[in-house]
């Protein structure tokens, strides 16, 4: 009975050995990671909850925003209220809301995530057109009734839209007729009307085949500040 005593005290003391062993490794592992993982699930949340950075890729915002130029992207403001007319909005894709484009799978908040990662998106295959997130202006909100000619100039509640940061309007023959579309209608509660301030290129509310309104769901930030290239450092206003 001793014998088989003291065999299960050595084994008591050799599984606590192995124990003592193990804790400084894991400590280790723990000290050497834990900084990295807490300030990576920051970042991700305010990323995601508060402020993130952007980049222009295409020329629909020009004169306004400039290829490549960096933004920042606030997503506060519109939990406390609808945007307003000439704020610079960014949304989700018109592929995950228009009823004309939007396919019967469309991609996962997850999916999205990690395809725009800035270390994900640049690699091939992985592109989602749903995915994409959009820059455009707001020019009319909901209850305003609004045109939009030809050219590009917007009539909201019978009073022509002061733009001064539109330059680029369409181009129209003699009898008034170009390749942009025009548009009357009335936008309806919860959504919005957008238009890119580059008038002759930008595919906007004119365009989307399913119809025009943007809903206001869909917004989840506000463009603010240009903090790229340094030139052209700025608040983005109206």
């Amino acid at each position: 009975m001793t014998e088989k005593s003291n065999k299960e005290s050595a084994s008591a003391v050799v599984g606590t050995d192995e124990e003592d062993q193990s804790r400084p490794k894991f400590r280790a592992f723990w000290d050497f990671w834990s900084p990295i993982l807490v300030t990576f699930s920051f970042c991700i949340g305010i990323r995601h909850f508060i402020v993130e950075p952007r980049y222009i890729p295409s020329g629909s915002m020009l004169p306004s925003l400039q290829i490549k130029d960096r933004l920042l992207v606030e997503k506060l403001t519109f939990l406390r209220r609808s945007p307003n007319r000439g704020e610079v909005v960014v949304f989700n894709s018109p592929y995950m809301f228009d009823k004309a484009l939007r396919s019967k799978r469309s991609p996962s908040s997850i999916k999205c995530a990690m395809i725009n990662l800035p270390l994900l998106n640049v690699l091939t295959g992985l592109s989602d057109p749903a995915c994409d997130d959009y820059i455009k202006r707001v020019v009319a909100v909901a209850g305003d009734r609004v045109s939009i000619n030809r050219q590009g100039y917007v009539t909201v509640n019978d009073r022509r839209l002061f733009e001064p940061y539109v330059s680029d309007y369409c181009d129209v023959n003699q009898r008034g007729l170009g390749e942009c579309k025009s548009l009357s209608t009335t936008v309806p509660l919860g959504h919005l009307l957008v238009l890119g301030d580059n008038r002759k290129k930008s595919w906007d509310s004119r365009y989307w085949p399913g119809g025009p309104f943007l809903p206001e769901k869909e917004v989840f930030g506000r463009a603010i500040v240009r903090f790229w290239p340094a030139k052209r450092i700025g608040f983005i206003g109206l």
